[in-house]
């Protein structure tokens, strides 16, 4: 201990070789005092700084009102006129100006702050990183390491009393009182993290439980703030397995799984190789739009019904799809349907979203048009703007006839010889089994758009890969696998229908790191920018031949008889294979 205190003693007092400190202002040397007319600004840069404010803000609102021109009337946005190029290089000019003249005293400022920080951490806390160094030459010096290493602060996550700073200790106490809410500690803090570790402190105290193995370090928490979670006090981890490659279009990709299911992974990644083997699949989307049904009620049916007639009668739809369309650049209505129950309307309103899931998009589409509609039957009461017509997270026969997000069917003709030798069986046992297990079976069990193995495992293990909303799997796990045997009896030809795919690569979870790099990894990341909504189109294309390959190798381990002995191999620790083994040895 001794000898990382004198290191760091060392470290801090740096000389040159004029034994002069070099640090002299961490150790508590300041400035000089300033006069009392160092506080006042010459009047040439009181004149300077009044023209550059008044020139950055008349530009920008020059622009933003001729963008907003161009937006209205279609016109591309990079395509300038002399005014707007003079514009955006007096915006520059302002920007730099105000950058350099205000932004010297503010790094001024932090770095300050940093000093300040950096002198009230104690040798503990340094004596805890030096413990922490892992082995190797740096290990034996501090020098090795740069200054924000020595001067980054470490928080303890453990929930003993000394892990905390006084101020931490209190706002805990009071959280756990009652008297902070626990949802208000992020605005009254201004330090995610912080808030989530208090939290978790809080919850741990109420709770008289432990939530040791939570995760808590390693997470950006600022990046879900407002959108993602609320609330947080750590992060669950789940692997993320490859599949593939799945070649899908003449395109290979590789499929990134989450999931904590013992051969789920495994098994898509047989079906991607037979799929390969045999030439690849093909896919085709059939129908692109997100929807939306308000209800609404009337006094009688008849005005419901009055209603419902204008809605549908083509000579309204260009003005009602006006209005819709008034919610975003991407919005685009194509229909809507009107169901009728006594004196209550539900309207499903379909659009296009461009590569944004669009739940939201649609929603403030039917707003619009709610708020328009009210101007001719002011009898309107608007009861809801979703009234399950839609029908979201929800198995509803009217996402599997009409669709839903993306209708997509994917196919594939697997070969004789890949059947035998990759797939361990044989083509008509495939064709009888799918017909009885996921036709016949799923018939008389009721099911509703469930005539398939496992659809929703594979579904759900790419959504959350991708940052897709694991709840919408209900719907987009719709699917209906066939399976016949082609070209003579030796081939087998399997296809997926997935009509109600709910998937975008815009906006909600697909923003965070992970899921973001899932995304980029599959190549679609973020909005294209050559053909709005090719993305998640694309995506929703690689969900479905995922799909088909997991559909393939189950059907086949079904077939073959190898399921039991596959999940016993992949789906069991050795571990608990080896009790159960004992056990059963003793029980003997």
């Amino acid at each position: 201990m001794d000898k990382v205190r004198r290191r760091l003693a060392s470290y801090l007092l740096r000389k040159n070789s004029s034994d002069e400190l070099l640090n002299s202002f961490r150790l508590g040397h300041h400035l000089p005092p300033l006069k009392p007319s160092d506080y006042f600004l010459p009047l040439s840069l009181y004149l300077a700084n009044s023209l550059f404010f008044a020139l950055f803000f008349s530009v920008a609102y020059f622009l933003i009102h001729r963008w907003r021109e161009k937006i209205h009337n279609s016109t591309p946005l990079h395509i300038l006129s002399f005014p707007e190029i003079a514009a955006l290089l007096c915006l520059v000019a302002s920007v730099i100006y105000l950058l350099g003249f205000f932004g010297i005293s503010f790094v001024h400022f932090f770095s300050k702050a940093s000093n300040i920080v950096d002198e009230e951490y104690d040798d503990n806390n340094i004596i805890v990183k030096e413990d922490n160094m892992p082995p190797g030459p740096c290990s034996a010096s501090l020098d090795c390491f740069p200054p924000a290493k020595i001067h980054a602060p470490i928080i303890a996550t453990t929930t003993t009393s000394s892990s905390f700073s006084d101020d931490d200790e209190q706002i805990i106490k009071s959280v756990v009182s009652g008297s902070i809410p626990s949802y208000a500690l992020e605005s009254k803090l201004g330090d995610c993290r912080r808030a989530a570790l208090i939290r978790r402190v809080a919850v741990q105290r109420i709770s008289k439980r432990s939530l040791e193995g939570l995760p808590l370090d390693g997470f950006d928490y600022e990046s879900i703030l407002g959108q993602c979670c609320e609330m947080p006090i750590g992060y669950v981890q789940i692997p993320v397995g490859i599949a593939g490659p799945l070649l899908l279009d003449g395109k290979e990709y590789s499929v990134p799984m989450a999931t904590t299911e013992g051969c789920l992974v495994a098994s898509t990644n047989r079906g991607c190789k037979a799929i390969y083997a045999s030439g690849g699949a093909t896919s085709a989307l059939i129908r692109d739009g997100m929807t939306r049904a308000p209800v609404v009620r009337f006094a009688t049916a008849k005005r419901a019904a009055d209603l419902k007639f204008f809605m549908e009668d083509p000579d309204n739809f260009d003005t009602v799809a006006v209005v819709f369309n008034k919610s975003s650049r991407f919005a685009k209505l194509q229909g809507v349907q009107c169901a009728i129950a006594g004196k209550n309307l539900f309207m499903r309103f379909n659009c296009s979203t461009g590569d944004a899931m669009g739940m939201n998009m649609v929603s403030k589409g039917v707003q619009n048009v709610l708020d328009y509609l009210q101007n001719d039957f002011p009898d309107m009461d608007v009861i809801g703007i979703s009234g399950n017509f839609c029908s979201d997270k929800k198995p509803a026969a009217v996402n599997w006839i009409e669709g839903r997000g993306k209708s997509v069917v994917c196919e594939a003709i697997i070969k004789e010889e890949v059947v035998k030798k990759v797939l361990k069986t044989n083509v008509a046992a495939l064709v009888e089994l799918n017909m009885l297990k996921n036709l016949t079976g799923s018939a008389v069990a009721g099911s509703l758009g469930g005539f398939n193995a496992h659809a929703s495992n594979v579904v759900t293990a790419v959504y959350i890969a991708t940052g897709q909303d694991p709840a919408q799997n209900v719907e987009s796990s719709h699917c209906i696998t066939m399976m016949e045997a082609v070209n003579g009896g030796k081939d087998l030809h399997i296809s997926v229908s997935m009509p109600s795919i709910e998937v975008g690569t815009v906006g909600g979870g697909t923003q965070l790191a992970s899921q973001s790099a899932c995304l980029n990894l599959l190549g679609v990341k973020g909005a294209s920018k050559d053909s709005p909504g090719s993305n998640s189109r694309l995506l929703a294309t690689i969900v479905a031949g995922s799909v088909l390959a997991g559909e393939l190798s189950l059907m086949s381990a079904l077939a073959a008889g190898q399921l039991v002995k596959s999940h016993l191999k992949y789906n069991r620790s050795s571990k608990d294979i080896r009790i159960n083994f004992l056990k059963s040895n003793t029980t003997a």
